[in-house]
């Protein structure tokens, strides 16, 4: 088994600003929250009924890292009272294509993760 060659697909550079990117973007609950948004605007309290184990404190602080970043935006609307709602925005969409790809790959190679998951644990119950 050979490497994959890193001169036929370019040399794949993580640097401190991207892990922040990726860390604030697609953590434990910000693909929850942009799965649901990517369907329609919601208020918050309609995101804590859709994520129902998510916190509200998360969720909140889930919202404000992808609204700095731009992928969610956060309209007050001219209602009585006044009420919020949070959108997906035109950046955000982009996240969707690469997003659908990791979880068609994790689809795709699942039994075999699964497999290796579980000869590690075999091995490592060996070894104690």
């Amino acid at each position: 088994m050979t490497d994959t060659d890193a001169h036929a697909q370019g040399r794949l550079t993580i640097t401190a600003t991207h892990r922040e990117l990726l860390d604030q973007v697609l953590d434990k609950w910000s693909l929850d929250v942009l799965n649901e948004l990517c369907e329609r605007p919601q208020r918050f309290s309609g995101l804590r009924r859709a994520i129902p184990t998510v916190t509200q404190k998360s969720l909140t602080a889930t919202l404000r890292r992808l609204e700095r970043n731009g992928i969610v935006e956060r309209v007050v609307l001219g209602t009585r009272p006044v009420a919020v709602e949070y959108r997906i925005t035109p950046l955000g969409k982009t996240l969707r294509p690469p997003v659908d790809a990791i979880l068609h790959w994790a689809a795709e190679h699942l039994p075999s993760i699964d497999a290796a998951r579980d000869r590690y644990d075999e091995e490592m119950d060996g070894a104690r």
